[in-house]
């Protein structure tokens, strides 16, 4: 299987279990890494039979601006469900990380999921 990597992606949400955490904008940092058929891509040289990581991208920075939730688990579970919409990825990776919250130290949490639509 093939993959296709988003990495280093920093998107500035609203999420957080402790107290005023969910009060103010911080940083999120995504990478993604998505295992999907390229060949079709490769013989063809079309955008359509490949997936579109700036639509991808533009997709997932919307849904951590626009929701809240109080676990990374959840925002990452919220994120998953955008990518598995296209049931050419199989399976994907999403790891989140809150940059330099615990005294410069980020904690992150990654999920390892197979597309249930495929």
């Amino acid at each position: 299987m093939d993959r296709i990597s988003l990495r280093g992606m920093r998107v500035y949400g609203r999420h957080g279990a402790n107290p005023g955490e969910r009060e103010g904008d911080q940083p999120f940092d995504i990478d993604l890494v998505l295992d999907i058929d390229l060949r079709p891509a490769e013989r063809s040289d079309e955008l359509a039979d490949t997936l579109n990581y700036d639509a991808l991208h533009q997709t997932l920075a919307g849904v951590v601006r626009a929701t809240s939730y109080a676990l990374l688990e959840r925002l990452a579970g919220e994120l998953l469900d955008e990518v598995f919409r296209d049931p050419r990825v199989a399976a994907a990776e999403l790891t989140i990380g809150k940059p330099g919250l615990l005294d410069g130290a980020t904690p992150a949490i990654t999920l390892r999921r197979q597309n249930p639509r495929h």
